[in-house]
């Protein structure tokens, strides 16, 4: 085995282990002093025993879930160089939510985009910086649907997250200007590096580049993937702010969007594949941060990850099967499209498109 295949090896048991320790900790406090190492948060039994009672709200969280994905189709022709149908982009999206949480590796979006660049004959690059973009501005509405919350009637109990949430404000304000800059100065860099002639990919590689990123170029631009980023937020922000609610939080349907924004921070960490275990201890540690009880907050996790992952599977499987795409297929195309954003890192991939 080669060392670059026993350094991913490694990796994955190193981000297995920790995703293990931060789920357990929804359920066990770790104690490093005298006495047991791990004491159990709430009687395990009678957590499984309540867990029934929590589907009253499983399902309403569930739709908002589902929703999403077709108000992500609507968003993204703002930033697509080209008009596509609704019922691709949707269809798109949806085999990607598919992708991102049955195919290892987490590469839906890559995938929606590499399908995008092949079927409506578009380089890859161009695809991508669609996708991206559309993330960003997400991220961006994210924001300020939470400096929103911060600013409502539920501030005063999230004023312990504000010191994090700011520092977020003002990453996601600078990606915003990054994206903004690079959109509307891609095109010259690449007329320049093509006018001296010694990298055309690095040329065409610019050229996509600001082609892809073409829907965030100008102000109205911006504001129009803003506004269309705004709805795919939203939705699921109800969901969880729904959930809250009824797990005990009082005034919880006001802090859905803080308990999302703090899964999106909690899962950018680099390297390692801990994001499931991210979620769980994020989700938990959150909602008794805002008042739930600590089997509330376990069942909150359990169910809101179990719900989320469930729904976008059978919404992308609806698709996946409209489409006839085989397993085998599906395989063969993550691997080729994860293979197509190695090159676009390398700038080989508008050589290649």
């Amino acid at each position: 085995m080669s060392t670059r295949a026993l350094a991913k090896v490694g990796l994955g048991a190193v981000g297995l282990l920790l995703s293990v320790v931060l789920i357990a900790s929804v359920f066990f406090r770790v104690r490093l002093g005298g006495g047991a190492l791990l004491t159990p948060r709430f009687d395990f039994a009678r957590f499984l025993s309540e867990l029934p009672g929590h589907l009253g709200w499983i399902v309403p969280f569930a739709l908002a879930a589902a929703a999403m994905l077709p108000l992500r189709a609507l968003q993204w022709q703002a930033t697509l160089p080209k008009p596509v149908s609704l019922r691709e982009r949707y269809h798109l999206v949806a085999i990607g939510a598919f992708v991102h949480n049955v195919v290892p590796g987490k590469l839906g979006d890559v995938f929606r985009a590499f399908v995008m660049a092949r079927t409506q004959r578009l380089p890859f690059v161009q695809a991508l910086g669609s996708v991206a973009v559309c993330k960003l501005f997400e991220f961006a509405a994210l924001m300020l649907l939470v400096a929103a919350s911060l600013l409502g009637p539920f501030s005063q109990p999230l004023e312990r997250f504000g010191g994090a949430l700011r520092v977020a404000f003002i990453f996601c304000i600078a990606l915003v200007v990054l994206v903004v800059v690079l959109a509307r100065r891609a095109g010259g860099l690449s007329e320049s590096v093509r006018r001296r002639g010694r990298h055309p990919r690095l040329a065409s590689f610019l050229s996509n580049v600001a082609v892809g990123l073409g829907g965030a170029r100008s102000a109205r631009g911006t504001a129009r993937v803003l506004a269309l980023s705004l709805p795919p937020v939203l939705a699921p922000a109800l969901g969880y702010g729904l959930a809250l609610q009824s797990v005990g939080v009082k005034g919880g349907l006001f802090a859905g969007a803080v308990m999302l924004g703090a899964i999106a921070v909690g899962q950018l960490a680099p390297g390692l594949p801990v994001a499931t275990g991210m979620y769980y201890f994020v989700t938990s540690w959150t909602a008794r941060s805002l008042g739930a009880s600590p089997d509330d907050a376990a069942a909150f996790a359990v169910a809101t990850h179990l719900s989320t992952v469930a729904t976008q599977t059978m919404v992308g499987l609806v698709s996946v099967l409209v489409r006839r795409i085989r397993w085998r297929d599906l395989r063969r195309g993550t691997g080729a499209a994860a293979e197509a954003l190695r090159h676009a890192a390398k700038e080989e991939a508008p050589a290649r498109a």
